[in-house]
């Protein structure tokens, strides 16, 4: 069974190697030519902030949800706008679905209804939490940030795709494995029951898997999606509150422990209930 399930992973894994490869390619040249513009737009914006923060966050753009955390503890965004970034950004959601042919309207029905959550929450945030505002400190510097995280985003184009897709597909193997590994174990129909029996407490977990730090989040609730174990209230809830090293960095960049805090939780009650209400809705994509 452990050499079925590690072949079936490995062929799976090279079958989305080309199509991961030329999604970073595009993403990459797209933030080399307008990151630094969505930048500048955020800092302007003001008030209206968290909408052109969750239209920039649909896009997901190497360390812009760390660049985000970055602004934020250097006061030129507000709570609002870093929150409705958190929520919109997508992460690895956007290669995965693109490798795996899914449909191009429930893609994007998926990012819009992340970009709406996102600028609603992020409105209402900032129109609740006035005093919630972001202080002015040294401004860090999203290079060093990088750097650390080896996202090598500055040593142009090809290569930042090359890596990132390699960086993905190791996690994507390892997930998908895992998840193989869970599968045979148990049986599909056992964890699709668990989980189809259990949508709220699914809402909620996935709220938490969503709140690790890195891409790994994203793909497990992306792949858990794609293989029918996660209903589409459970998926949205785990990648809305999933924004990638964002919360890492915040809790490195800005020096207020307590705002942190209050600022993740917010991040995941408003994932979860996001999530139930789809659920209890039965909105599908």
């Amino acid at each position: 069974m452990l050499v079925d399930v590690v072949l079936d992973t490995l062929k799976d894994t090279a079958k989305l190697l080309p199509f991961l490869f030329l999604t970073y390619l595009v993403m990459e040249y797209l933030e080399h030519k307008t990151g630094e513009k969505s930048a500048r737009m955020m800092g302007k914006a003001g008030r209206f902030g968290p909408l052109f923060g969750a239209a920039a966050g649909v896009v997901p753009q190497c360390g812009f949800s760390a660049a985000a955390s970055s602004l934020f503890s250097g006061g030129v965004i507000t709570v609002g706008t870093l929150l409705a970034i958190f929520l919109s950004t997508s992460d690895e959601m956007l290669p995965i679905f693109l490798s795996e042919a899914v449909r191009i309207p429930t893609i994007l029905k998926i990012l819009l209804t992340k970009a709406a959550i996102g600028a609603v929450t992020g409105l209402l945030i900032d129109f609740l939490f006035r005093s919630l505002k972001a202080g002015r400190g040294k401004e860090k510097d999203i290079h060093d940030l990088c750097t650390h995280e080896h996202c090598h985003c500055e040593d142009g184009i090809l290569k930042s795709a090359l890596n990132h897709t390699l960086r993905i597909a190791v996690f994507i193997f390892l997930v998908s494995f895992g998840i193989g590994l869970m599968i045979e174990s148990a049986g599909e129909a056992a964890i699709s029951g668990f989980l189809s029996n259990q949508p709220v407490l699914g809402v909620f977990l996935a709220g938490v898997i969503g709140l690790i730090p890195n891409c790994a989040s994203s793909v497990v609730i992306t792949e858990l999606y794609l293989q029918g174990l996660l209903g589409a209230g459970q998926m949205m809830s785990g990648l809305l509150v999933g924004a990638g090293v964002g919360i890492l960095v915040l809790f490195r960049t800005n020096q207020n422990l307590r705002e942190n805090l209050k600022i993740t939780g917010i991040l995941y009650g408003a994932g979860v209930l996001w999530g139930l209400l789809i659920e209890v809705t039965g909105v599908v994509f």
